[in-house]
């Protein structure tokens, strides 16, 4: 029988905590532009599917197949359709949130449409200490994957079903703050709600966290 669930702070922990608190820091100490900021964060979860696929691929060099299911019925399919699957889907959701929050907070003037434009011209948008600040949560994501799903060799018995849909539950929670958040940055509000925010995400991601990794554990 497998213990009970128990949050403990680790090192991957701290550092992710970390990690977020530098926006508050940016905004209220060295007056970094909340826009650019929240704009990070919309593009946090672009980073967050992207390690999703890495550990949805690695698993499916071990596992192969794994069994779909689909209303009352099941087929054992290829782990790269797992993979597929999640790249449209996500894709278009993180597409649409991100359309959502650019047209809602008039980012450099962009509208929905150019959502595309924004996330392949990124420095054209990003100042030098939110673009670092980009890389930071890069770099950071990457060690926690590491840390936590490859080194306990998570990918060798980890359920593609619970790793194709882990990210979305933490990117809901996510965007729907940032919505909000865009739309008080038209107030001019940016700053309370930077401060509300990163704590209430610090909750949500270090919670998410155990559970993900706690079900990911529990299948294998």
């Amino acid at each position: 029988m497998k213990a009970p669930l128990k949050i403990r702070f680790n090192s991957t922990d701290i550092l992710l905590i970390l990690v977020n608190l530098v926006p508050i820091w940016g905004v209220w100490v060295k007056d970094w532009n909340v826009k650019e900021i929240f704009l990070v964060y919309c593009l946090e979860s672009v980073i967050m599917g992207g390690y999703n696929v890495l550990m949805m691929w690695s698993t499916t060099l071990f596992k192969k197949k794994e069994e779909w299911v689909s209303g009352n019925s099941s087929s054992i399919v290829s782990g790269y359709y797992f993979i597929l699957f999640f790249i449209a889907h996500y894709g278009l959701f993180i597409f649409i949130q991100m359309g959502m929050f650019i047209s809602i907070a008039h980012i450099s003037n962009l509208n929905f449409t150019d959502t595309f434009s924004f996330l392949f011209h990124l420095r054209r948008y990003l100042t030098s200490s939110t673009y670092e600040h980009l890389l930071l949560f890069i770099a950071s994501y990457g060690i926690i994957v590491l840390k936590d799903f490859f080194m306990p060799g998570l990918y060798k018995t980890a359920s593609l079903g619970s790793l194709m849909f882990a990210p979305y539950v933490r990117v809901f929670v996510q965007q729907f703050c940032l919505l909000i958040g865009g739309i008080l940055l038209v107030f001019s509000l940016g700053k309370i709600f930077m401060l509300v925010f990163v704590f209430v995400k610090i909750f949500f991601e270090v919670v998410l966290k155990y559970l993900t990794k706690w079900k990911l554990r529990m299948v294998s």
